[in-house]
């Protein structure tokens, strides 16, 4: 699993015109599920997301994870983050699971953040989705599972 992970002030997703989520202060991850993923890849990547010490603490240092700065999380699926783009100009994206797969993982994914007691909104799987933010920092960080 992939996940770039982006500290946000605030977040809102929008499908058809029409806003489907938003959050204010926390994390915006768009994640990204690859062909061979599964459980222990989705729980490995929610502790690290969750507990990724990038919230400012009393003396301005990244210090604090989003469960310690009560925060919010806002989880994109995105399958471009399996892109291969070491051949030609077009990507490759053979190596993103199938969405009968990849579906059930973004949502455990989901649950698994909201079982540590976070506010998480999701986008619309699938779907043609505009996605805003307003990065805080910026602070920008991208995991990957198969690189822990």
């Amino acid at each position: 699993m992939r996940a770039l992970v982006q500290r946000v002030r605030e977040a809102a997703v929008e499908v058809d015109g029409a806003e489907v989520s938003r959050i204010g202060s926390g994390l915006l991850i768009l994640l990204g599920v690859l062909e061979g993923d599964g459980g222990d890849e989705m729980e490995h990547l929610v502790r690290k997301c969750v507990q990724l010490r990038i919230f400012a603490d009393e003396e301005g240092k990244m210090n604090r994870s989003v469960e310690e700065a009560s925060g919010e999380v806002l989880v994109v699926s995105q399958f471009t983050l399996a892109a291969d783009t070491r051949r030609g100009r077009r990507p490759s994206f053979v190596r993103a699971a199938r969405p009968e797969v990849a579906r059930p993982l973004v949502e455990r994914f989901c649950e698994a953040v909201r079982a540590r007691g976070l506010v998480c909104r999701t986008g619309v799987f699938g779907a043609d989705m505009k996605v805003a933010s307003i990065n805080d920092g910026p602070v920008t960080i991208w995991m990957d599972t198969s690189e822990a």
